[in-house]
């Protein structure tokens, strides 16, 4: 695999903080660069407890000022919470700051349930036709504008932060195929529609000024120990935070707990949901681990894997996230 990443949530565990969620996230930046990961993402979520990332520029800032050379950025932007110009200044601000190692993704989903998408947006009238409206305004913020031209970004105005577009359905990977950009699917949590996306996006890619053929990154679920056993136990928190926020009760990241505790908890038609939602992963011992991703590698063959993998006691997501590594390393 040449290259391979990590998408964070700044999970704020039970028992902690917000403060302890980004110090975390940083710490495990700090891992994954020394691991040889390449990108470091986080994501924006809103009205969730458990997620420290709703101000993911802000959030960005925190992870690139405590690392030295590992990409940073966004896995994504939700921009129709944005103004894209607005958004422009930040990612062109973080450009310069980190000059190299800023990666901006796109997203039109709110993250968030529809009240706190009023909350941030104040109205909801957009029409189909805004998010690519939006996407190509937002590029061309980050261009080389004319001084002619009557509203330019600064910063933002030529940084040329790199956009990917991310999606878990047909709509992201036909407009990141239109317009030649990089694409990303979220099949961590949403993986029915992969193999038919990624066939899409490859097969009408045009190229373009960002981009002259097809890059695509696939994000994976990764919940690695020294055993399958305990690797399944780690997971169990993962599970109880996906059901909780199915069943509209969200919530700090919980500790894991045994298969007779989480049944009682979960039952069999919401544990069917969540089983399928999850099931681009590799959990287990690092053989299992890398067996399962090497499966995942060659059935979709992603120029990218990403991964994904919320665990609640911080020492057993960094060993995760080595054991990940050298699996990946191997691919």
């Amino acid at each position: 695999m040449q290259h391979f990443s990590i998408l964070d949530l700044a999970p704020v565990a039970e028992g902690e903080t917000l403060a302890d969620a980004f110090r975390h996230s940083a710490e495990l930046a700090q891992h994954a660069e020394r691991l040889g990961f390449h990108r470091f993402w986080l994501a924006e979520h809103h009205n969730m407890p458990g997620v420290a990332s709703a101000a993911t520029a802000l959030a960005i800032q925190h992870v690139a000022q405590a690392t030295r050379t590992i990409r940073v950025g966004a896995g994504g932007i939700m921009l129709p919470n944005h103004a894209p110009y607005m958004v422009a200044e930040q990612f062109g601000t973080l450009a310069t700051l980190f000059p190299g190692r800023i990666d901006l993704g796109l997203g039109r989903a709110p993250g968030t349930d529809m009240a706190t998408a009023r909350a941030l947006r104040r109205h909801l009238n957009q029409d189909e036709s805004s998010f690519p409206n939006d996407v190509v305004e937002l590029l061309t913020y980050l261009s080389d504008m004319p001084e002619t031209a009557p509203v330019r970004a600064f910063p933002g105005l030529g940084t040329h932060v790199p956009v990917w577009i991310l999606g878990s359905s047909l709509y992201g990977a036909q407009l990141a195929a239109y317009l030649g950009l990089p694409y990303a699917f979220a099949s961590h949590f949403a993986p029915a529609a992969l193999a038919e996306a990624l066939d899409t996006y490859r097969s009408t890619f045009r190229p373009s000024q960002w981009l002259d053929h097809p890059h695509c990154m696939v994000a994976v679920g990764v919940c690695a120990a020294e055993t399958d056993e305990e690797a399944q136990f780690l997971r169990s928190s993962q599970i109880l935070t996906f059901a909780r926020l199915r069943s509209g009760r969200p919530g700090k990241f919980p500790p894991p707990v045994d298969a007779a505790t989480l049944a009682a908890e979960v039952p069999p038609p919401m544990m069917a949901q969540v089983a399928q939602a999850l099931s681009c992963s590799a959990v287990g011992s690092p053989q299992t681990v890398h067996d399962q991703l090497s499966r995942i590698n060659a059935r979709y063959r992603p120029d990218e894997i990403i991964v994904a993998g919320m665990i609640h006691d911080h020492a057993a997501r960094l060993k995760s996230a080595e054991i990940a590594a050298g699996a990946l390393r191997d691919l």
